[in-house]
């Protein structure tokens, strides 16, 4: 089988219990996350052959990440040791009016100080068919956007395709003189698969889009495929906040020869939205690995990320059954 590589920061997320504000008792739940971590779980719990490439410290934080890893079933096997510390963020998770609210605490993390050299990418791409990677990791500073560079050129160099993620991050690329703009266009000039909206594009084209709703996203994707002419397809979704717990949610995937849209399914009594995002690539790219069209790729990627929305913690821990059954409308106890 060929395997999928992820890249990029693993680390933990740490989360006050129920929907209290952050200390407001001192307790915090505590979950492995990172955005192309959740990937490479989500879609190895999928039963896809899945490798994750990264650096933690040599302690018992890194430990337990990798282990947490390896017990889902990915090839930890490209996660160094090396660094001071472990990547964190805390998360006050919002009920009703109030929003959920991120502080970031990654700054001088092992993967974030490891260097260039640091990746093997001769090794790490061995048997792999699809990099995947996202614009988390270029937003922690210029050394791992070079490593981010450094990657896609390395795959696109051996054959291999790339998918990538936008998840732009503003209080990250606000903390050093970045320039976010030149680098995500890089990456996303070696990218076959992107994941993004319209917004994602305009930042990266520096124009504004006037269209509307579908009309906009479709005027998007035209000009992200002329200027990017690697790039194949764009998978996009859209939400409608009501409360914090009660969203409305569709999936659109845009190729260069059409697109395919789904209709909006009701998430209401949501648990926790974070990694929805991640959910929803991993769902894209299990259908996209498995033979589907673009059409049920939508409609997979839109399952999983409803899913992960019952889910606390980052990752999604679905199986191909859960899906089936939500595309199927099985909401009863299932026994």
């Amino acid at each position: 089988m060929t395997k999928l590589l992820a890249f990029g920061e693993i680390m933990l997320r740490l989360s006050p219990p129920g929907r209290e504000l952050l200390l407001q008792t001192p307790k915090l739940d505590v979950w492995v996350a990172g955005a192309e971590a959740n990937v490479a779980t989500a879609l190895a719990r999928l039963g896809h052959d899945v490798g994750f490439a990264s650096m933690v410290p040599d302690n018992d934080l890194g430990r337990s990440a990798i282990a947490t890893l390896r017990g889902h079933g990915v090839d930890t096997a490209g996660i160094a040791f090396g660094g001071e510390r472990m990547g964190l963020y805390f998360v006050t998770s919002g009920a009703g009016m109030r929003a959920t609210e991120v502080i970031y605490d990654r700054a001088g993390s092992a993967f974030a100080e490891a260097p260039v050299s640091a990746w093997d990418w001769d090794a790490l791409l061995d048997g792999v068919d699809r990099l995947h990677l996202s614009g988390i990791t270029p937003a922690l500073g210029p050394v791992p956007g070079e490593s981010a560079i450094a990657a896609v050129r390395a795959a696109k160099a051996r054959g291999i395709a790339v998918s990538f993620d936008g998840n732009f991050r503003a209080k990250l690329w606000e903390r050093w003189d970045s320039d976010p703009r030149t680098t995500l266009t890089e990456l996303v000039r070696h990218a076959d698969l992107m994941f993004g909206n319209h917004r994602d594009i305009a930042l990266l084209l520096g124009r504004d889009f006037t269209a509307n709703g579908e009309d906009r996203r479709r005027e998007a994707a035209d000009a992200a495929f002329a200027a990017f002419p690697d790039l194949q397809m764009i998978a996009s979704t859209a939400r409608h906040v009501v409360t914090v717990d009660d969203h409305r949610l569709s999936a659109r995937i845009d190729a260069r020869s059409g697109f395919a849209q789904t209709d909006e399914v009701v998430l209401a009594g949501i648990v926790d939205r974070i990694g929805a995002g991640d959910a929803f690539a991993s769902g894209v790219l299990h259908a996209l690995r498995s033979g589907s069209d673009i059409a049920e790729a939508a409609r997979i990627g839109l399952a999983l990320t409803a899913l992960k929305h019952s889910l606390p913690g980052d990752a999604s821990l679905f199986r191909q059954a859960d899906i089936d059954a939500f595309l199927a409308g099985g909401l009863d106890v299932r026994r």
